[in-house]
Protein backbone atom coordinates (compact mmCIF):
# COMPACT_ATOMS: atom_id res chain seq x y z
CA UNK A 1 0.00 0.00 0.00
CA UNK A 2 2.65 2.38 0.87
CA UNK A 3 4.07 1.77 -2.33
CA UNK A 4 1.11 2.68 -4.45
CA UNK A 5 0.90 5.71 -2.38
CA UNK A 6 4.05 6.88 -1.99
CA UNK A 7 5.31 6.33 -5.76
CA UNK A 8 2.45 4.96 -8.13
CA UNK A 9 -0.01 7.55 -7.42
CA UNK A 10 2.81 10.48 -7.41
CA UNK A 11 3.55 9.59 -10.88
CA UNK A 12 0.27 9.07 -12.78
CA UNK A 13 -0.34 13.19 -10.70
CA UNK A 14 2.45 14.63 -12.37
CA UNK A 15 1.86 13.16 -15.60
CA UNK A 16 -2.06 14.33 -15.68
CA UNK A 17 -1.32 17.21 -13.53
CA UNK A 18 -1.90 21.08 -15.36
CA UNK A 19 1.46 22.02 -15.80
CA UNK A 20 1.93 25.60 -14.84
CA UNK A 21 2.37 28.41 -17.03
CA UNK A 22 4.46 31.49 -16.53
CA UNK A 23 2.06 34.76 -16.19
CA UNK A 24 4.27 36.92 -18.42
CA UNK A 25 3.82 34.78 -21.54
CA UNK A 26 0.82 36.86 -22.83
CA UNK A 27 0.08 40.76 -23.02
CA UNK A 28 -3.27 42.39 -23.62
CA UNK A 29 -3.74 44.79 -25.66
CA UNK A 30 -4.95 48.08 -23.65
CA UNK A 31 -6.85 49.44 -26.76
CA UNK A 32 -8.31 46.71 -28.54
CA UNK A 33 -8.17 43.63 -26.02
CA UNK A 34 -6.11 41.53 -27.53
CA UNK A 35 -3.87 38.92 -25.78
CA UNK A 36 -0.14 38.89 -27.48
CA UNK A 37 2.19 35.88 -27.31
CA UNK A 38 5.02 37.89 -25.76
CA UNK A 39 7.59 36.95 -28.41
CA UNK A 40 5.34 38.24 -31.07
CA UNK A 41 5.23 41.67 -29.17
CA UNK A 42 8.58 42.33 -28.80
CA UNK A 43 9.44 41.28 -32.24
CA UNK A 44 6.78 43.81 -33.17
CA UNK A 45 8.76 46.70 -31.09
CA UNK A 46 5.72 46.44 -28.61
CA UNK A 47 2.90 47.45 -31.16
CA UNK A 48 -0.03 45.73 -31.15
CA UNK A 49 -0.17 43.19 -34.55
CA UNK A 50 -4.25 43.49 -34.19
CA UNK A 51 -4.86 47.22 -34.24
CA UNK A 52 -0.95 49.19 -34.37
CA UNK A 53 -1.40 50.28 -30.64
CA UNK A 54 2.16 51.72 -29.76
CA UNK A 55 2.66 50.32 -25.99
CA UNK A 56 5.22 51.52 -23.71
CA UNK A 57 8.82 50.35 -24.10
CA UNK A 58 11.98 50.58 -22.20
CA UNK A 59 14.92 52.56 -23.20
CA UNK A 60 16.86 49.02 -23.44
CA UNK A 61 14.34 47.16 -25.83
CA UNK A 62 14.27 50.67 -28.18
CA UNK A 63 17.78 51.00 -28.54
CA UNK A 64 18.25 47.88 -29.11
CA UNK A 65 15.79 47.28 -31.70
CA UNK A 66 17.12 50.86 -33.15
CA UNK A 67 21.32 50.55 -33.60
CA UNK A 68 22.80 48.75 -36.11
CA UNK A 69 22.55 44.58 -35.04
CA UNK A 70 21.46 45.75 -31.45
CA UNK A 71 24.62 47.09 -30.00
CA UNK A 72 25.34 50.63 -28.44
CA UNK A 73 27.67 51.99 -25.50
CA UNK A 74 26.08 53.78 -22.16
CA UNK A 75 27.57 57.37 -21.87
CA UNK A 76 28.35 57.69 -18.18
CA UNK A 77 25.88 60.13 -16.06
CA UNK A 78 27.01 62.11 -13.16
CA UNK A 79 25.48 61.59 -10.16
CA UNK A 80 23.15 64.11 -8.64
CA UNK A 81 23.14 64.04 -4.43
CA UNK A 82 20.25 61.83 -3.25
CA UNK A 83 17.33 63.39 -1.47
CA UNK A 84 18.89 66.84 -1.27
CA UNK A 85 15.42 68.10 0.51
CA UNK A 86 15.11 65.04 2.47
CA UNK A 87 11.47 64.57 0.87
CA UNK A 88 8.86 62.07 2.37
CA UNK A 89 5.35 61.63 1.55
CA UNK A 90 3.89 58.07 2.10
CA UNK A 91 7.19 56.85 1.59
CA UNK A 92 10.61 58.27 1.78
CA UNK A 93 12.03 59.33 -1.49
CA UNK A 94 15.21 56.92 -1.48
CA UNK A 95 12.74 54.04 -0.73
CA UNK A 96 10.72 54.84 -3.70
CA UNK A 97 14.25 55.44 -5.41
CA UNK A 98 15.06 51.82 -4.69
CA UNK A 99 11.55 50.52 -5.19
CA UNK A 100 11.55 52.09 -8.99
CA UNK A 101 15.40 50.51 -9.36
CA UNK A 102 14.37 47.38 -8.66
CA UNK A 103 11.39 46.93 -10.89
CA UNK A 104 12.75 48.72 -13.85
CA UNK A 105 16.13 47.11 -13.40
CA UNK A 106 17.97 50.93 -14.36
CA UNK A 107 19.65 53.30 -12.23
CA UNK A 108 17.51 55.94 -12.75
CA UNK A 109 14.79 57.27 -15.24
CA UNK A 110 17.08 58.32 -18.40
CA UNK A 111 19.34 55.94 -20.24
CA UNK A 112 22.08 58.02 -22.84
CA UNK A 113 23.59 56.08 -25.08
CA UNK A 114 25.91 55.79 -28.56
CA UNK A 115 26.16 53.71 -31.33
CA UNK A 116 25.51 53.48 -35.08
CA UNK A 117 21.98 53.31 -36.71
CA UNK A 118 22.07 52.80 -40.61
CA UNK A 119 25.98 53.37 -39.93
CA UNK A 120 25.35 56.99 -38.93
CA UNK A 121 26.83 57.76 -35.75
CA UNK A 122 24.57 59.23 -33.04
CA UNK A 123 24.51 59.95 -29.25
CA UNK A 124 20.71 59.24 -28.13
CA UNK A 125 18.58 59.20 -24.80
CA UNK A 126 15.23 58.13 -23.91
CA UNK A 127 13.17 58.23 -20.89
CA UNK A 128 11.56 55.51 -19.02
CA UNK A 129 8.04 55.91 -17.83
CA UNK A 130 8.22 52.82 -16.05
CA UNK A 131 10.54 54.73 -13.32
CA UNK A 132 8.94 56.92 -11.18
CA UNK A 133 6.24 57.98 -14.62
CA UNK A 134 9.96 59.31 -16.44
CA UNK A 135 9.33 62.47 -13.86
CA UNK A 136 12.06 64.70 -14.69
CA UNK A 137 14.93 64.91 -12.05
CA UNK A 138 18.07 66.66 -11.48
CA UNK A 139 19.77 62.80 -12.65
CA UNK A 140 17.52 63.80 -15.87
CA UNK A 141 19.60 66.89 -16.52
CA UNK A 142 22.61 65.42 -15.61
CA UNK A 143 21.95 62.82 -18.47
CA UNK A 144 20.95 65.37 -21.08
CA UNK A 145 23.71 67.62 -20.39
CA UNK A 146 26.12 64.57 -20.48
CA UNK A 147 24.62 63.68 -23.98
CA UNK A 148 25.14 67.21 -25.54
CA UNK A 149 28.83 67.45 -24.14
CA UNK A 150 29.66 64.06 -25.63
CA UNK A 151 27.35 64.69 -28.61
CA UNK A 152 29.36 67.99 -29.65
CA UNK A 153 32.45 66.23 -28.13
CA UNK A 154 32.44 63.49 -30.83
CA UNK A 155 30.50 65.63 -33.56
CA UNK A 156 27.49 63.75 -33.90
CA UNK A 157 23.75 64.63 -33.60
CA UNK A 158 21.98 63.75 -30.61
CA UNK A 159 18.73 61.98 -30.58
CA UNK A 160 15.96 62.29 -27.57
CA UNK A 161 12.66 59.85 -26.72
CA UNK A 162 10.56 61.62 -24.30
CA UNK A 163 7.94 59.81 -22.15
CA UNK A 164 7.14 61.95 -18.81
CA UNK A 165 4.40 62.64 -16.21
CA UNK A 166 6.52 66.28 -15.86
CA UNK A 167 8.72 67.57 -13.70
CA UNK A 168 9.60 64.96 -9.93
CA UNK A 169 7.91 66.64 -6.85
CA UNK A 170 9.97 64.95 -4.54
CA UNK A 171 13.09 67.26 -5.99
CA UNK A 172 10.52 70.76 -5.52
CA UNK A 173 12.64 73.41 -7.09
CA UNK A 174 15.72 71.50 -7.96
CA UNK A 175 13.66 69.79 -10.56
CA UNK A 176 12.23 73.02 -12.16
CA UNK A 177 15.53 73.95 -12.30
CA UNK A 178 16.66 71.29 -14.93
CA UNK A 179 14.38 73.28 -17.67
CA UNK A 180 16.69 76.16 -17.85
CA UNK A 181 19.59 73.53 -17.65
CA UNK A 182 18.67 71.05 -20.35
CA UNK A 183 18.02 74.12 -22.37
CA UNK A 184 21.41 75.48 -22.23
CA UNK A 185 22.46 71.94 -23.10
CA UNK A 186 20.10 72.04 -26.30
CA UNK A 187 21.69 75.68 -27.58
CA UNK A 188 25.24 74.22 -27.22
CA UNK A 189 24.22 71.53 -29.50
CA UNK A 190 22.71 74.30 -32.16
CA UNK A 191 26.27 76.64 -31.55
CA UNK A 192 28.29 73.69 -32.72
CA UNK A 193 25.69 72.83 -35.24
CA UNK A 194 24.64 69.41 -34.89
CA UNK A 195 21.11 68.32 -35.29
CA UNK A 196 18.96 67.74 -32.68
CA UNK A 197 15.84 65.60 -33.05
CA UNK A 198 13.45 64.85 -30.60
CA UNK A 199 10.80 61.76 -30.85
CA UNK A 200 7.75 61.92 -28.46
CA UNK A 201 6.18 59.09 -27.02
CA UNK A 202 3.22 58.62 -24.87
CA UNK A 203 3.37 60.41 -22.81
CA UNK A 204 5.10 63.57 -23.29
CA UNK A 205 3.72 66.37 -20.87
CA UNK A 206 4.37 68.97 -18.11
CA UNK A 207 7.83 71.02 -17.55
CA UNK A 208 9.50 68.07 -20.08
CA UNK A 209 7.11 69.27 -22.70
CA UNK A 210 7.92 72.84 -21.57
CA UNK A 211 12.00 72.52 -22.11
CA UNK A 212 13.66 70.03 -23.95
CA UNK A 213 11.14 67.99 -25.80
CA UNK A 214 10.10 70.93 -27.82
CA UNK A 215 13.45 72.56 -28.54
CA UNK A 216 14.23 69.98 -31.58
CA UNK A 217 15.10 70.33 -35.26
CA UNK A 218 12.60 68.56 -35.61
CA UNK A 219 10.09 67.28 -34.03
CA UNK A 220 8.32 63.38 -34.72
CA UNK A 221 5.66 61.75 -32.50
CA UNK A 222 4.40 57.74 -32.10
CA UNK A 223 0.89 57.66 -33.36
CA UNK A 224 -1.75 58.57 -30.28
CA UNK A 225 0.92 59.57 -27.86
CA UNK A 226 -0.67 62.17 -25.50
CA UNK A 227 1.57 65.59 -25.54
CA UNK A 228 0.94 68.43 -23.73
CA UNK A 229 1.81 70.49 -20.56
CA UNK A 230 -1.67 70.32 -18.83
CA UNK A 231 -3.94 67.07 -19.27
CA UNK A 232 -7.00 67.51 -21.13
CA UNK A 233 -9.01 66.83 -17.77
CA UNK A 234 -7.53 69.43 -15.99
CA UNK A 235 -8.01 71.75 -19.14
CA UNK A 236 -11.36 70.17 -19.15
CA UNK A 237 -12.22 71.11 -15.55
CA UNK A 238 -10.34 74.70 -15.72
CA UNK A 239 -12.34 75.98 -18.48
CA UNK A 240 -15.31 73.90 -18.02
CA UNK A 241 -15.99 72.83 -21.59
CA UNK A 242 -15.41 70.01 -23.33
CA UNK A 243 -12.48 69.47 -25.53
CA UNK A 244 -12.57 68.11 -29.19
CA UNK A 245 -11.94 64.98 -30.26
CA UNK A 246 -8.00 63.31 -30.32
CA UNK A 247 -7.29 67.20 -28.78
CA UNK A 248 -3.13 67.07 -27.19
CA UNK A 249 -2.88 63.92 -29.34
CA UNK A 250 0.20 63.65 -31.75
CA UNK A 251 -2.14 64.00 -35.17
CA UNK A 252 -3.96 67.02 -33.50
CA UNK A 253 -0.94 68.56 -32.52
CA UNK A 254 0.35 67.91 -36.08
CA UNK A 255 -2.68 69.25 -37.80
CA UNK A 256 -2.02 72.33 -36.03
CA UNK A 257 1.76 72.75 -36.88
CA UNK A 258 3.33 71.89 -33.69
CA UNK A 259 5.27 68.41 -35.01
CA UNK A 260 6.91 68.08 -38.33
CA UNK A 261 5.96 63.85 -38.33
CA UNK A 262 3.87 61.39 -37.05
CA UNK A 263 5.67 58.22 -37.59
CA UNK A 264 5.04 54.70 -37.19
CA UNK A 265 7.83 52.99 -34.24
CA UNK A 266 8.28 50.21 -36.88
CA UNK A 267 9.56 53.04 -39.72
CA UNK A 268 11.24 55.21 -37.49
CA UNK A 269 14.47 53.85 -37.64
CA UNK A 270 14.53 54.46 -41.50
CA UNK A 271 13.23 58.01 -41.02
CA UNK A 272 15.80 59.02 -38.44
CA UNK A 273 18.98 57.49 -40.97
CA UNK A 274 17.06 59.54 -43.68
CA UNK A 275 16.45 63.02 -41.47
CA UNK A 276 19.93 62.65 -39.60
CA UNK A 277 22.09 62.05 -42.76
CA UNK A 278 20.53 64.95 -44.00
CA UNK A 279 21.00 67.44 -41.78
CA UNK A 280 24.73 65.94 -41.32
CA UNK A 281 25.42 66.79 -45.35
CA UNK A 282 25.68 62.70 -45.51
CA UNK A 283 25.38 60.80 -48.48
CA UNK A 284 22.30 58.23 -48.24
CA UNK A 285 22.54 55.32 -45.62
CA UNK A 286 23.31 51.35 -47.22
CA UNK A 287 20.63 49.75 -47.23
CA UNK A 288 21.58 46.21 -46.23
CA UNK A 289 23.76 45.18 -43.04
CA UNK A 290 24.34 42.12 -41.44
CA UNK A 291 22.11 40.62 -38.65
CA UNK A 292 22.35 40.25 -35.05
CA UNK A 293 25.29 38.66 -33.36
CA UNK A 294 23.00 36.05 -32.00
CA UNK A 295 21.32 35.13 -35.27
CA UNK A 296 24.65 35.39 -36.74
CA UNK A 297 25.34 32.53 -34.12
CA UNK A 298 22.34 30.36 -34.29
CA UNK A 299 22.79 30.18 -38.03
CA UNK A 300 26.19 28.73 -37.69
CA UNK A 301 24.95 26.40 -34.89
CA UNK A 302 22.33 25.42 -37.20
CA UNK A 303 25.04 24.68 -40.11
CA UNK A 304 27.16 22.58 -37.91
Amino acid sequence: MNWISNYVRPKINSLFSRREVPENLWTKCPECGTMLFHRELAANLNVCTSCDHHMAISPRDRFTGLFDVGVFVEVKVPEPVVDPLHFRDQKKYPDRLKAAQKSTGEREAMLVVEGEVGRTPIVAVAQDFSFMAGSMGMYVGNAIIAAAQRAVATKRPLVLFSAAGGARMQEGILSLMQMPRTTVAVQMLKEAGLPYVVVLTHPTTGGVTASYAMLGDVQIAEPNALICFAGPRVIEQTIREKLPEGFQRAEYLLDHGMLDRVTHRKALREELVTILRMLMNQSPAVKGDLPPPGEILEAAEAKA
